[in-house]
């Protein structure tokens, strides 16, 4: 993974066979990153993204492998009780034009992942809501 900063956005690519998440973690502990919206396109070959079931309180997985472009992937960097906590969600199209998506569990880089880290100034932290089953922001 490489980057540049300018001002409080980053430029960051991460490369062939590193994984997404654990690269924007350790951008966000490096730069001090309490705050901030991701955006990011390129390509995996193997990622694990999940779709909450409200009902049940969990995750189902999906698990994908082969040739994907990321179409989109959008979320925050925040904290959670004042650690580092991401909230990404990946959407990736296979080679017949079919998207698979949903909130981002891992994904493995094939080529390239282009990401804008866009900082904002403040902390947000999140909380855990029991009654969802999910972490909130604590706004």
């Amino acid at each position: 993974m490489k980057y540049r900063r300018f001002d409080n956005t980053l430029i960051v690519r991460i490369d062939k066979g590193e994984e997404i998440l654990e690269q924007v973690e350790a951008v966000a502990l490096r730069e001090d990153i309490k705050l901030a919206s991701v955006s990011a396109l390129g390509a995996t070959d193997d990622f694990t993204v999940g779709v909450y079931d409200v009902e049940k309180q969990k995750y189902n997985m999906l698990h994908f492998t082969g040739s994907f472009e990321i179409v989109s992937l959008l979320g925050t960097i925040n904290t959670m009780n004042g650690a580092f906590y991401t909230h990404l969600h990946l959407s990736a199209g296979d080679t017949e034009g079919h998207v698979h998506g949903g909130h981002l569990n891992r994904a493995n880089v094939s080529i390239t992942c282009e990401m804008v880290i866009t900082v904002i100034d403040g902390t947000v932290d999140r909380f855990r809501d029991e009654s969802l089953g999910v972490n909130l922001l604590a706004l």
